[in-house]
């Protein structure tokens, strides 16, 4: 089914008006409250994301320092609450407007609250961890961060998502019953080949653009090793494909079709991975940027294609496991660390 172009205000073209008592009115239906089904929510979005990211650029602007960075998490807090206010509002104003193929939030506004959410969570519990002893930079701290996230990407989920009706965990792809066994035998056996030619596109990237650092530290001994095998082929991925190809495709599908959905959940996942790399300049940033976006398209687009070809969460959860357990075994050998000691 093809999603028909949307008017300013987010619904359908030709769908039915925000304003119930007559025809909308151009330009005014953005910020208005008059007929929409959440004024409360949209009220609450808009004031609590311009203040929570008003006072997280002051933060950032004013320097380092704990009252700094208080109020930097502060914002980012308050932020959290008007992006994730905005998400519910938006499925409620879809499901008022009769909307039937997709009436939920938009991925790309669910993963925008994931964001602020995730770092106040980070550092929240995070900061009375290191203070006990914990290495931040080491694979400990690296599992709790994945973690974190994941906790926070199942949270929105079934608050924003199976929680208001819009899509349940069987929908998403969470099946109890089926050929599960034969789905993450697909994923796992899939791997290999996709590993093969990312390997050979990262190859050709390496001649053309600085290599950016690894996601995980390096693992001091056998011991850390497992540690970013359990986050790296456990953790991320049954998180990261629940919420990009359980949540995302599977909302993308039912407004635009499978063949959009697949290009837009493949880009959305690349594009995420590269949000938090930095360099020591702008030039080699933007050189990360662009290695790890190239880099993660042969994964993105199968891990994509095999979800909808399966239509089980299994299969791409294989898939992503095993793509990224085997580097993390193969840069552990690399550097003398085996998995078994």
């Amino acid at each position: 089914m093809t999603e028909k172009p949307a008017e300013p205000d987010g619904r359908p073209q030709g769908g039915p008006s925000l304003d119930r008592d007559g025809p909308a009115r151009p330009g005014l239906t953005t910020f208005t409250i008059e007929g929409r089904a959440a004024p409360g929510l949209f009220v609450l979005g808009w004031l609590a994301t311009l203040l929570g990211l008003g006072i997280a650029i002051i933060a950032a602007l004013a320097g380092g320092g704990l009252p700094g960075g208080v109020l930097f998490v502060v914002g980012l807090a308050i932020l959290a609450i008007g992006l994730i206010a905005a998400a519910g509002g938006q499925g409620l104003e879809r499901r008022a407007a009769g909307r039937t193929d997709y009436a939920g939030p938009s991925p790309v506004l669910v993963f925008a609250a994931v964001l602020p959410l995730t770092i106040v969570l980070i550092v929240t519990i995070g900061a009375p961890l290191v203070r006990l002893g914990l290495d931040p930079d080491g694979p400990l701290a690296a599992l709790t961060s994945l973690g974190i996230t994941a906790i926070a990407y199942l949270v929105l989920l079934r608050l924003l998502v199976v929680g208001t009706g819009t899509l349940s965990w069987r929908e998403m792809g969470l099946a109890r019953s089926g050929p599960i066994v034969a789905d993450l035998a697909w994923g796992a056996v899939l791997a290999v080949p996709v590993l093969f030619g990312t390997g050979l596109l990262t190859l050709l990237l390496a001649r053309l653009l600085p290599i950016p650092p690894s996601v995980l530290p390096a693992p001091p001994d056998t011991g850390g090793v497992l540690i970013n095998l359990l986050a790296a082929a456990i953790v991320a991925p049954i998180a990261e494909e629940l919420f990009f190809r359980g949540f995302a495709t599977t909302a993308w599908k039912r407004s635009l079709g499978a063949r959009a959905a697949l290009v837009r959940g493949s880009l959305f996942f690349a594009i995420a991975h590269v949000l938090t790399l930095s360099g020591s300049n702008a030039p080699e940033a933007i050189g990360f940027a662009l290695f790890a976006f190239l880099a993660r398209l042969p994964v993105a687009f199968a891990l994509g294609w095999l979800f909808l070809r399966r239509g089980s969460l299994y299969a791409p959860i294989a898939l992503h496991g095993a793509f990224n357990g085997l580097q993390v075994l193969a840069l552990a050998a690399a550097g003398g660390i085996g998995p078994t000691g």
